[in-house]
């Protein structure tokens, strides 16, 4: 089993910065994506930002420019840095992992998701 957990969620101002943490640790062989989604009340869940074990990136048109995912390996932790927030960007953020077991099976996992604010 592997569990994710987030932190660094809070209230902001508009304009202001945030920075998301998220720690996997349990037994995989490899962690090859990892990444942040985000739910507003009302919407559907949407992706924010991925990055691979590689390093390559993928982000959400409405975070570009603003927004920056990295990863520690080394760590298994995944960050994602928020700067010049927006009323918009207020959501649920969830860590996502997409896991490599040792029998080299494929398994997606969450966190428990933590709010972000921003207030205008």
């Amino acid at each position: 089993q592997v569990q994710l957990v987030e932190s660094g969620g809070g209230l902001v101002q508009a304009g202001g910065s945030l920075r998301l943490s998220c720690a996997a640790s349990g037994r995989f062989f490899r962690i090859n994506v990892m990444g942040w989604y985000r739910q507003a009340p009302g919407k559907q869940r949407e992706l924010v930002a991925r990055i691979t074990s590689g390093g390559s990136t993928d982000y959400a048109d409405s975070v570009k420019g603003r927004f920056t995912i990295s990863r520690d390996n080394a760590k298994n932790t995944v960050y994602l840095q928020m700067n010049r927030l927006k009323p918009e960007d207020t959501a649920v953020y969830y860590c996502y992992a997409r896991v490599i077991a040792s029998s080299l099976t494929e398994s997606n996992y969450w966190g428990q998701g933590t709010q972000v604010t921003v207030s205008s």
